[in-house]
């Protein structure tokens, strides 16, 4: 049984959905290199998923970015 883990939000980014006329998206994403090496993994790879707030925030942010730390077990368990 898998434990729960603490939830490490990506506190330096700034992610903005942009949406056009025709229904089509776009998210404008920014994110802070420095925290963004911290999560790296030993071959250099950030996993992040990003989620839709409820309500936009006061300077229009729209999502928000988590670090996914999930990996696999040695059993072969895949996460989807």
């Amino acid at each position: 049984m898998r434990e729960k883990k603490e939830t490490k939000f990506i506190d330096k980014c700034y992610i903005r959905e942009k949406v056009f006329e025709d229904g089509g998206s776009v998210l404008n994403c920014a994110f802070g290199v420095d925290e963004l090496r911290e999560l790296a993994d030993s071959k250099g790879w950030v996993n992040i998923t990003i989620s839709r707030r409820r309500s936009p925030s006061d300077n229009g942010k729209t999502h928000y970015a988590k670090h996914d730390d999930y990996k696999p077990s040695s059993d072969g368990d895949m996460p989807f």
